[in-house]
């Protein structure tokens, strides 16, 4: 049980100080969705100037516009004001500069074990597969025109964005 004994400390101290979230009514009040990669170098409120509240969030390996990313999508669009959508992945990705083999290897090395059955979803052409991604969101029958889609990197050394898309 000691293992989470910081973290638990930590979110104690939150709810007594920090913590004003309490009846918030759960919907993105900038009109912002954001798909992001998982990587800890990126604040994705931070970033885009917007606090608790203000965005809805999905964030997995390379920023990919997964089924699971599209449910978010639609169920911010329909149930949540989303108004906007943004996709922004990141330079120095592990998925985007790495291969697929070479992932499974390193996995298998700190496993200890097999895992060439795991897929990473690596990504050959960020650029290229933003453009995708994006076009998954635009074209989905549950997404209408009204709502605005952009891609971006972010650099991870300057915090700044770029949009592509």
């Amino acid at each position: 049980m000691g293992d989470f004994d910081d973290l638990l400390s930590a979110n104690r101290d939150f709810a007594g100080s920090d913590f004003d979230f309490g009846g918030f009514d759960g919907v993105a009040h900038a009109g912002v969705a954001l798909v992001t990669c998982m990587d800890s170098r990126i604040d994705p409120l931070r970033m885009l100037g917007l606090k608790p509240g203000d965005a809805k969030i999905f964030r997995n390996p390379g920023a990919r516009v997964t089924e699971a990313a599209l449910e978010a999508i639609v169920l911010g669009v329909h149930l949540l004001r989303v108004e906007r959508v943004l996709v922004v992945p990141h330079t120095r990705c592990a998925v985007a500069s790495n291969s697929e083999e070479t992932l499974r290897e390193r996995v298998a090395a700190s496993a200890g074990t097999d895992a060439t059955w795991q897929r990473f979803h690596v990504v050959e052409d960020q650029a290229a597969t933003l453009g995708l991604d994006i076009h998954r969101i635009t074209s989905h029958p549950l997404v209408p025109d009204t709502v605005k889609v952009g891609g971006f990197i972010y650099d991870v050394d300057s915090g700044l964005l770029e949009q592509k898309y």
